[in-house]
């Protein structure tokens, strides 16, 4: 256990200048915090927070991959881990099948056991005629990792991966870093590779307060969906509506821990999603292929749409901002196409409708190619996998094929 005194919002009682009287206010003031850490029976390593003041605020820590490997554990399953991630496993189905049960547990429950092992006072203040503690998700991790037989194997595809995602997802967020020194069971083809750091490579698309990114561990290949503000997303709930009657509308997340299922289910659909584009990287020949469809103009129930030409600058910006990673998580809107086909806000309300009317088109255009689909009963539209690979393909030509051919030549 450990203690420090951190910043905090809680009460004060100070006396009011114009009545004289003793007054309780909520502001920000420093507080002792304390920090329990502890190996649990089912989550592994976690650590807990509890505030030793008013309102006795409790945080708690815990890690998918730490529950996992516990869960494992106690199914007497055999598998190899490398810091928090599984890089072997003796039964995979099963390992997929306990980790997509975290999401669904009752975790009011488990938290609520913990809060009464961290705070004493929580019989006293539920006797007080105050209610128990409403939790939330703060920040939700949902990531998806595809394990390959060696570190070698996956170093064999890196490179064009991460060189595809910063072309073609429009990545601005890439870093290479130095990792740990891998587990001798992922360097049996050379020995002395035990002995040096692997280097790793991540790039991260960000969206509001959320984010998507890529990275690697060991011989892992995880992509993972941070969702900070899940107000950007929507969940099936049950409303009153004006005539007096509860029926399911889809409606903003909150923060509660009872929409855990729903985060993990946008968080595994990003990732699926994010994946599922970077799978074109390793071979662009059926996408060059349909270049020639996206040539020629396009009808679809009954209305014509114009050809693309995939070497202008004006179709190739509108294929990279239909492409950017961060659209993996909810999709894109009119106005997000919009901030990155236009570089500069418009000047007048006049301006900002024919951008918007012309962003209108080009989604419709993107739409009668097949390139996008649209969200069900909402205005978001996702790329659709024949766009992933036709417009990478596009984006691959232009960028990287075309100068290479055309320097050899040269």
């Amino acid at each position: 256990m450990l203690a420090a005194v951190e910043n905090c919002t809680s009460f004060d009682v100070y006396k009011n200048k114009n009545t004289h009287r003793l007054e309780v206010v909520r502001r920000r003031r420093k507080c002792l915090f304390f920090y329990y850490y502890r190996i649990d029976a089912e989550l592994g390593f976690r650590h807990v927070r509890v505030q030793s003041w008013f309102p006795f605020e409790v945080q708690v820590w815990a890690n998918g991959r730490e529950a996992l490997s516990r869960a494992l554990d106690n199914k007497g399953v055999g598998h190899t881990r490398y810091a928090n991630a599984v890089v072997a496993c003796d039964d995979w189905a099963l390992a997929q099948s306990l980790a997509e049960t975290l999401a669904k547990r009752r975790w009011p429950r488990l938290l609520n056991a913990l809060a009464r092992k961290v705070n004493p006072h929580i019989n006293r203040i539920g006797r007080a005629g105050f209610g128990g503690y409403w939790w939330v998700a703060d920040q939700v991790e949902v990531a998806t990792d595809v394990a390959f037989g060696s570190r070698a194997a996956l170093e064999g595809v890196l490179p064009s991966l991460f060189a595809h995602a910063a072309s073609t997802f429009s990545a601005e967020d890439v870093l290479r870093f130095l990792g740990r020194k891998l587990h001798p069971s992922l360097t049996k083809e050379v020995t002395t590779s035990a002995r040096r750091r692997p280097e790793g490579w991540r790039i991260k698309h960000t969206m509001g307060r959320n984010s998507i990114k890529v990275y690697d561990k060991a011989n892992v290949l995880r992509t993972e969906t941070t969702i900070n503000d899940p107000s950007e997303l929507r969940v099936l709930r049950l409303v009153e509506g004006s005539d007096n009657r509860r029926q399911r509308c889809w409606r903003p997340m909150r923060k509660g821990v009872a929409n855990l299922p729903r985060h993990h289910q946008v968080g595994r659909g990003a990732n699926d999603r994010h994946l599922e584009a970077l799978a074109s990287a390793s071979d662009h020949g059926e996408g060059v292929r349909a270049l020639d469809a996206l040539c020629r103009p396009r009808v679809r129930n009954g209305r014509r749409h114009s050809r693309f030409n995939p070497m202008i600058p004006a179709d190739l910006a509108l294929f990279k901002a239909a492409l950017a990673g961060e659209h993996a998580i909810v999709g894109f809107r009119n106005s997000d196409l919009a901030r990155r086909l236009y570089l500069h806000p418009p000047r007048s309300e006049q301006e900002e409708r024919r951008r918007s009317a012309r962003v209108s088109r080009l989604i419709a255009k993107l739409r009668g190619h097949g390139l996008v689909a649209k969200v069900k009963d909402q205005r978001l539209y996702r790329v659709t996998p024949e766009g992933q690979r036709v417009m990478s393909a596009a984006l691959a030509v232009h960028d990287r094929h075309f100068p290479i051919a055309y320097a050899a030549a040269a």
